[in-house]
């Protein structure tokens, strides 16, 4: 019996692995952050309502019809936040779930975190947010900046239990500004938007000259059963509240990010210890790594 639970979490790592016709190299699959979540991952795609396809039609998911028809003035609100200058890095390393993207240019103004709200956005976005609330699938949303030359490595988003939509607000209109996701390559056009599977691999770059805004959501992925969508929605308000960001102090920051600080610092010592010897840095944490399994085996 002890042996079940490493079984099925070691069988839903592969599923998640070989899923898709991109890859990430198993021996990095293993030590990814998605792994933690592996099991309720491969739950919610096994229990999904609508394809589970690297990229899925809008139409699938009701309201965002609304987004799309509204995007001229949400564009507005977007353009005016990044003349402010609000759109941005998180100030102080407390953004768990994008503290790596921010070294690569990548930006961003949170207008909903599930159940966090961020006073900011109400104040400047005002008919953004208005739109988004009358939308109860979307549960996370933010303008997100691409600025030339940046780019995002390949990834893959840590649950399953969301489905990721862009909407193009301000972007270069080129081909060179592009995501691809397993393999498929979309570039973000004003006023069109997609929606794709963040668990699938994806990167993105912007290899132009002009910057680019989108609206980025996380809609509430469909479910066939009633309990797995309870888990779904519980799960969200508990797990991924707490993982919220502010965009200025007045806004909430949750109990994850509270401790992302000590995480920051602890990184920056382990990038330099690989810095200093990579063959000590692998020793030693493939044996931290054998002696956490050594030590399961053992209970």
């Amino acid at each position: 019996m002890k042996w079940l639970l490493p079984a099925i979490w070691i069988l839903a790592i592969l599923f998640i692995h070989f899923r898709g016709k991109v890859r990430l190299p198993l021996g990095r699959q293993f030590l990814d952050h998605s792994i933690l979540l592996a099991p309720l991952n491969a739950l919610m795609v096994l229990a999904s309502r609508v394809p589970t396809t690297p990229y899925i039609a809008s139409r699938s998911l009701p309201g965002l019809d609304t987004l799309d028809a509204n995007w001229e003035s949400i564009r507005d609100e977007a353009l005016n936040l990044s003349r402010l200058q609000r759109i941005k890095a998180a100030d102080k390393h407390d953004d768990i779930g994008f503290n790596s993207f921010f070294k690569y240019g990548w930006k961003r103004f949170y207008l909903k975190w599930y159940d966090v709200h961020h006073p900011s956005a109400q104040a400047l976005c005002p008919r953004t947010v208005a739109l988004l609330e009358s939308i109860p699938a979307i549960k996370a949303a933010m303008f997100a900046e691409l600025p030339p030359g940046s780019q995002l490595n390949p990834h893959r988003d840590p649950y399953a239990g969301s489905l990721r939509y862009h909407l193009g607000l301000a972007t270069p209109n080129d081909d060179g500004c592009h995501i691809d996701v397993d393999g498929k390559r979309y570039s973000w056009r004003d006023g069109r938007s997609i929606v794709f599977d963040e668990t699938y691999v994806h990167s993105a770059a912007n290899e132009t000259g002009a910057n680019r805004i989108i609206l980025f959501c996380d809609i509430e992925r469909p479910l066939r059963w009633r309990w797995a969508e309870r888990l779904n929605h519980w799960f969200g308000r508990v797990a991924m509240s707490a993982a919220s960001s502010p965009n200025d102090g007045g806004d909430q920051t949750g109990a994850i990010n509270r401790l992302t600080h000590w995480h920051w610092q602890l990184e920056q010592k382990r990038r330099a210890f690989k810095h200093w010897n990579r063959r000590a840095y692998k020793t030693t944490k493939y044996g931290l790594i054998l002696a956490v399994i050594a030590g399961f085996v053992l209970l």
